[in-house]
């Protein structure tokens, strides 16, 4: 059976250049990072900056100000839980937006319990955030704004230089999720204001389990784990050497490529989504389409339970949202968000295009999907 993978917001296979970079660290390259004393504790200590130099460069930020963590949701809960923790004495409220990652939605519900204040602003219905409310609900106590540079579910990217120039006028800390975003589109942290930013490997052909964190100098934080005092005292534990030097090949290769793959892969989009709408009446597109990530489209098919229909398409490898929360019976709180009806939320289906993707799948995907939602409508 053909089977097409359509699903790269949930994670990416590994590059196999990324692949060939980390087998040396896994056997012969074996030492210890933090093991100054011997000429194997140096070598991955060597690919460990070489690794970080790449990361920090695709960001414009420098090597200093990148701490390595176990994936974007450590990222996010160090951003969010250490910044409160360190700066209470300056505010005590955070805002972020109801279309965020849970990765960063329950770290705030966290810092609440614990006595934050937090205001999560609902997005227009475009899933974009409105600019005017943000400016709105800023305080004298604010201290963070957290919100996602493009979002995992609708591919939304948002407008973060003005998000940015905000937060910078008004004296508040602006943490985004870069995780969809990073090695897709060019991430200026210096032009955005950015004081933090999550990453992920996976998300970018790298391998699991390896993400970073980017921590604008000066700005304070409360380490999450503790225990040896690694990576400038923020994070604790062995580092993951195979791992971040994955990260770091799969940067490298991004900036190589992320323009002419963002091209390639929003073109492929479009056919999908032309291919669909004009064979199938009653499929809207969920989210802005425009701006938004090249290899993202989310679409709502009246009529149609998501979850029947992706049971009709084993072949084709699509989710109906996060794969972080896919085994909830909830609607998708992110289209919920957007003023969709609980029966609208599970009529949507995300596709998630990517560097490996075909013209060829495109088009068998397509019609699968177009035949599997024309037998789902038939009456009896």
């Amino acid at each position: 059976m053909k089977s097409v993978y359509l699903d790269h917001q949930a994670t990416t296979p590994v590059d196999e250049r990324v692949l060939d970079a980390m087998l040396p660290y896994f056997a012969r390259h074996f030492g210890n990072a933090a093991s100054r004393s011997h000429s194997y504790g140096w070598t991955s200590e060597k690919a460990v900056e070489r690794a970080r130099r790449r990361i920090a460069d695709l960001l414009g930020a420098s090597p200093r100000e990148i701490v390595f963590t176990s994936g974007a949701t450590e990222s996010n809960n160090l951003a969010i839980k250490g910044a409160w923790e360190a700066n209470r004495s300056r505010g005590n409220h955070l805002i972020t937006l109801a279309t965020e990652h849970k990765a960063v939605l329950d770290p705030l519900r966290h810092v609440e319990k614990l006595g934050a204040e937090v205001t999560v602003l609902t997005p227009s219905s475009n899933g974009l955030i409105d600019l005017d409310k943000l400016r709105g609900a800023i305080r004298p106590e604010t201290l963070l704004i957290s919100v996602m540079y493009a979002n995992n579910e609708i591919g939304v990217i948002q407008p973060i230089r003005e998000i940015g120039a905000i937060c910078r006028e008004t004296g508040v800390l602006f943490h985004t999720d870069a995780a969809q975003a990073f090695g897709k589109l060019p991430v200026d942290v210096t032009g955005c204001n950015i004081d933090l930013l999550s990453l992920t490997a996976h998300k970018i052909y790298g391998p699991k389990g390896t993400g970073a964190l980017y921590v604008r100098r000066g700005v304070a934080l409360a380490e999450q784990m503790n225990g040896g005092g690694h990576e400038w005292g923020l994070r604790s534990g062995t580092l993951n050497v195979p791992g971040i030097v994955g990260f770091g090949e799969a940067a490298r290769i991004c900036k190589e490529s992320m323009e002419a793959e963002g091209e390639r892969t929003g073109q492929l989009r479009d056919r999908l989504l032309q291919q669909i709408q004009s064979a199938l009446d009653g499929v809207r597109v969920n989210g802005a389409l425009s701006p938004r990530l090249a290899g993202n489209l989310n679409l709502a098919f009246e009529g149609v339970d998501a979850g029947a229909l992706l049971t009709m398409l084993p072949d084709v490898a699509v989710s109906t949202g996060s794969a972080c929360s896919s085994a909830s019976p909830e609607p998708s709180h992110v289209l919920r968000a957007l003023g969709l009806s609980a029966a609208e939320a599970r009529s949507s289906v995300r596709f998630g295009l990517g560097r490996f993707t075909t013209a060829e799948e495109v088009d068998y995907a397509a019609g699968r999907i177009v035949e599997a939602v024309r037998q789902l409508r038939r009456p009896g």
